[in-house]
């Protein structure tokens, strides 16, 4: 469609604009701001630090009268191109100083083309990937007016009971910071051009790490695992040159984060150099009063601005306490200019002064159909093939009858998954539609439950005789997608409702099985496991689920994913992570004893002491790194350049990776490496490397990695250090096999 936005808006608008910034005089960008903050009185200074969101004013002249007069510096969830030109129109033409409005929505994992849910992307373990589904999504939802998105969440993780794991890369730092630098760049793109789209690196930091799981929980995490683990994401998003940060709800050992001078002032400002801007999370600047850690707004307001939040989302400490703060001496007026500056700074990159809003001419990129091709091939990508008995898939195009059944097969809403705003069901092509336009009257669907958390077993019949009547069953398990994202935490993860019991009595009609999971979490899946004959984890595929399960299921492309994260067996295991550590009392596989094999009356010293559960054992149901594909790799040949290694030098780690199979497919080869004595205990492993190869039947390929100092480096609690001493190496499949060696670091 195209929108009847008049040319000449446009035209004034960038005229106003650009004569606005030449009024200052200066040729340089921070020249530019700082005669600008010069000009500007401290309420309307204090006015760019306030972002309202929709509905504050009353009506729509209050909040154009607010903008006029200076008191807003950025709207959130404004809708509609039409009204989003006019706001931005009052903002630059008709307030004093014509300084843009940062625009802001929630595009997390696309804008009408969904793609998969993040956890899901990151399950192709392709970033490039990932950074062109963002850059998709910008180009959508700039058409719209939108020009700053609260995306990509870095937040890593190990607990699947936290609800906004979905919006996560998973577990492990080094996969998350490729994941979070693609998705700033795919946002950002060219800053010249109309489509750039501000990033915005949340949650910082720590959020991931709320205590059992639940959002907006306390979070205690020691200064080694912080710097180790929680900022790498963060300083990667920064680097990658992301324009905005987030800071987040919880409290980091005592002190929320959107009042934590020690991440927000020491690390990002003075450590890493950082001139962006700041933005607090929805509220959480007077939720400081909640926590405790403010007693009213006005020493809210005082905490966050001298962190150094910048910006404030949402609620109104800020606008109602800084003016007196300053007059009574509280509070500097050069704290302010500072977070002024930051916000214009962000502003001026983004290029708002000079094309706010040419890009809103049309919109006919809104569900184009090369995005739809990228949304389908980035669902493939993600889909991890989990078990695959006798070779139960790929399903034959010629089978006679198919059975399709289960709440996820049609549920076109549920596909799309969490913080889908703009997103709409009518747009989704689910399984049950695209299986039935490939095999038309040969597919039986019933689906047995009308949704995941369906409790009436009044479909099972319907269903079982659809089954009985086929040569294989079709099962789409899993959960809707209002049990994940924000603020829906679970306590028990497994399959919801009784899928479990339908699935038991699918099992009992003897034909194969296929399982195939909708989920916005890794779901406690043993039992299903051990009753499918093979299992497809789709995670929340996005507007294209149908056409990309498909694909896979009848043998077009081979499965390619491979787990973020590792797959517990209960929710008792949580937090069960690949890179944990060791321990004094290891367990292997040869020490679990199981809770129902230990004899009545044991004596208290025959079983052993070693770190596992009596009813889980030592493993978890799937490790970090997993997945399967229709072909099997041979992994042979690993070679070191060197045994040892200097602090100023480097070795390549080499492994031959030969396709043993009949079908082509991608392997994505992994790199572990192993400190085996450090200042600080260390890992068990550690990913640092990953490399995605295609290789036909019968092709080989040689995968070398090369690993440097500064690759092992690790914060000791003192400061970072790379130690001398053995390290252990491994190439392979997932992060539970492969090829190994050792080296030692001079």
């Amino acid at each position: 469609m195209k929108l009847n936005i008049l040319p000449y808006i446009v035209l004034m608008i960038l005229a106003t604009a650009c004569a606005n910034i030449e009024n200052t005089g200066s040729t340089t960008e921070e020249g530019k701001i700082k005669e600008l903050i010069a000009q500007m009185t401290l309420d309307e200074k204090i006015g760019q630090m306030q972002q309202l969101a929709d509905g504050f004013y009353p009506d729509e002249e209050a909040l154009k009268q607010a903008i006029r007069d200076g008191k807003v510096g950025s709207v959130l969830n404004v809708v509609g191109p039409e009204r989003v030109a006019e706001l931005q129109r009052v903002a630059l033409e008709e307030s004093k100083h014509g300084i843009p409005l940062l625009i802001g929505r929630d595009v997390i994992h696309g804008y009408r083309t969904i793609f998969p849910i993040p956890l899901g992307m990151a399950s192709s373990w392709e970033p490039e990937a990932a950074e062109k589904s963002m850059r998709i999504a910008a180009v959508e939802a700039s058409s719209m007016g939108i020009n700053w998105t609260f995306a990509p969440m870095m937040d890593v993780t190990w607990d699947p009971r936290w609800g906004r794991i979905a919006e996560s890369c998973g577990e492990d730092p080094y996969l998350t910071s490729q994941f979070a630098a693609a998705m700033v760049k795919g946002f950002q793109g060219d800053m010249n051009d109309p489509t750039a789209m501000a990033a915005c690196a949340k949650h910082y930091v720590g959020y991931g790490m709320s205590e059992a799981g639940r959002d907006y929980n306390t979070t205690y995490i020691p200064e080694p695992l912080l710097r180790n683990v929680h900022l790498r994401p963060f300083k990667a998003a920064q680097e990658a040159g992301v324009l905005t940060f987030m800071s987040a709800f919880n409290d980091l050992n005592g002190v929320p984060t959107s009042g934590n001078e020690f991440t927000l002032r020491q690390i990002l400002r003075d450590e890493w150099k950082y001139d962006g801007m700041v933005v607090s999370d929805w509220g959480s600047i007077e939720e400081m009063i909640n926590h405790g850690f403010a007693a009213d707004k006005r020493q809210a307001a005082e905490i966050a601005v001298k962190a150094g939040v910048d910006m404030e989302m949402a609620s109104t400490c800020y606008v109602e306490n800084l003016r007196s703060l300053i007059e009574q001496g509280v509070v500097s007026e050069q704290l302010i200019d500072e977070c002024v500056g930051n916000i214009l700074r962000a502003k001026m990159k983004l290029g708002l002064f000079t094309k706010p809003y040419d890009q809103m001419v049309s919109s006919d990129t809104i569900l184009a159909a090369s995005h739809l091709a990228e949304a389908r091939e980035m669902a493939r990508k993600s889909m991890v093939l989990l078990k695959n008995k006798n070779n139960t898939l790929p399903i034959s195009k010629s089978i006679q009858r198919l059975a399709v059944i289960g709440p996820l097969a049609d549920a076109p809403r549920d596909q799309l998954g969490t913080w889908v705003f703009d997103g709409d069901e009518d747009d989704s092509t689910t399984p049950r539609t695209a299986i039935g336009q490939m095999l038309g009257n040969r597919m039986n669907y019933s689906p047995g439950l009308e949704y995941s958390r369906d409790k009436s077993t009044k479909g099972f019949s319907d269903a079982l005789t659809a089954a009985k009547s086929s040569d294989a069953i079709l099962f789409f398990a899993g959960e809707e997608a209002i049990l994940s994202g924000e603020a829906n935490a679970r306590g028990i993860i497994n399959l919801p409702g009784i899928q479990t019991e339908l699935i038991s009595e699918l099992k009992k009609t003897g034909k194969p099985l296929i399982l195939v999971v909708m989920a916005g979490r890794p779901l406690a899946i043993g039992a299903e496991m051990e009753m499918a004959d093979a299992v497809l984890y789709a995670w929340h595929p996005g507007t294209m689920a149908g056409p990309a399960v498909t694909d896979l299921l009848f043998g077009d492309f081979s499965p390619s994913g491979k787990l973020p994260v590792t797959f517990v067996k209960g929710a008792g295991q949580i937090p069960f992570y690949y890179y944990r550590k060791n321990t004094g009392r290891p367990a292997t596989e040869d020490d679990f004893i199981y809770i129902d094999d230990i004899p009545r009356n044991t004596k208290q010293l025959s079983l052993g002491f070693k770190s596992m559960h009596l009813d889980y054992g030592v493993s978890p149901l799937l490790p970090f790194g997993y997945g399967l594909t229709y072909t099997e790799f041979q992994y042979s040949n690993l070679v070191l350049s060197s045994r040892e290694m200097t602090k100023d030098g480097s070795i390549t780690v080499s492994a031959d990776i030969k396709n043993v199979g009949n079908f082509e497919a991608e392997e994505i080869v992994q790199l572990y490496v192993h400190d085996k004595v450090g200042t600080l205990t260390r890992p068990i492993k550690e990913l640092k490397g990953f490399d995605k190869i295609n290789l036909r039947p019968g092709d080989v390929r040689k995968v070398s990695f090369q690993i440097k100092p500064e690759d092992l480096q690790f914060f000791n609690g003192k400061a970072y250090v790379v130690e001398p001493g053995d390290f252990e190496v491994w190439i392979g499949p997932n992060s539970d096999e492969g090829l190994h060696s050792t080296f030692v670091l001079k």
